[in-house]
This record gives C-alpha cells, structure tokens and sequence, in this order.
C-alpha cells in the first residue's frame, strides 16, 4: 500500500515538475523579470503535493533547467539562467514550494492556510528574487524593487486566488494522504498482527 501511494505521489511530482516547465513558456516580457505562469503551478505544487513531495517536484524541475532543457521563462535552460537577473527567483521556488507545503498541510488544507502559506511562499520568491535582480544588475534596491516586485503582485493575487480554488477542486479527484500517514497507518497494522 504505500509502495503503490509513493509511486501515485512520484507521477503526482512529476506531472507538476512538467506544469511548472509549462508555465514558463506562457510569459509576458515585460523587462529583466518577465510575467509568468511557473509561480502559479509552484504554488499548486505545494498545495497538492505538500512540502516533501512538492520539493521534490520543482527540484526536478530546476535540475532539468540546469541541464539545460529548455524549462525556465522564453524556453531557455542552463546551469548559467542561475546566475542571471532571474536566477534569485528560480533558487527561491525551492523554500517557497516547502512553506506553502508545511502550512497547507499543518492547517490540514483548508483554504484559509492555504493562501497563508501561498502568501508566504510568494514573499519568499520576492526576498530571495529582488535582493540577486538587484546584485547581478546593478540597481538600487528601489529600482530592483520597482523592476522585480511591484508589477507582479496583482498577477500574485489571481494567482494565489487561482491555485487556492483549483486545489480545492482536484484534492479529493486526487486523493491525495500523507505518506507519512499511510506509512503509520501500515506499521500499526504490522504490530497488531
């Protein structure tokens, strides 16, 4: 039994590792930073898969982008996109999927937590994004601000209010339990045999 759930969960990260990737095709360039969909499918990441799997999830889909498959925003790839202006993002998605994750879960999914922990992921993204966009440019941290913040947080709330709602609807098509769950679950049964 939970041979056959970690299995589900490792089709369930890999199918959102390619979402992720996905998303990143459907960008708006709108300067250093461009507008995209990956942070969307990164949010849902954490809401579907929680925080262990969810991890796992954009870790592969970041290693695929170092690889140089083209995963990342405009259909590039590269171990050097982490060292360009978008680079702070990318690292980012990796503690953000892991917070929204462990909040989604600690308030056992209700949408309350959820856009808590969504809300926390996203200012993960801009800690971690703004302060590299504003090293590796050159910019004041106004500017970095102003380039790297400020446009994307009313797309962040469509967003957080998008992935909160389709969450909703596929958890229990899903349904998805804690592995951790179904591990005690499996080990209480063994020592009552």
């Amino acid at each position: 039994m939970v041979q056959r759930e970690q299995l589900r969960m490792t089709v369930y990260a890999s199918l959102l590792a390619a979402l992720i990737a996905v998303g990143s095709y459907i960008s708006v360039p709108i300067g250093e930073v461009p507008i995209v969909l990956q942070n969307l499918f990164v949010m849902l990441t954490g809401l579907l898969l929680g925080s262990r799997w969810g991890l796992a999830a954009v870790a592969v889909y970041l290693t695929a982008g170092a690889l140089g498959l083209p995963v990342f925003a405009g259909g590039t790839g590269g171990i050097g996109r982490f060292a360009g202006p978008t680079g702070g993002y990318l690292i980012a998605y990796l503690p953000a999927v892991y917070v929204i994750g462990f909040i989604s879960e600690k308030g056992k999914h209700r949408m309350v937590f959820d856009v808590i922990g969504m809300i926390f992921g996203a200012a993960l993204v801009y800690a971690l994004g703004v302060p590299w966009l504003k090293i590796v440019s050159g910019m004041t941290f106004s500017k970095a601000m102003l380039v790297g913040m400020y446009p994307f947080l009313i797309a962040d709330v469509v967003k957080i209010i998008a992935a909160a709602s389709i969450a909703k609807a596929l958890r229990p098509v899903m349904k998805l339990r804690e592995v951790s769950e179904l591990k005690d679950a499996a080990e209480s049964a063994v020592l009552s045999d």
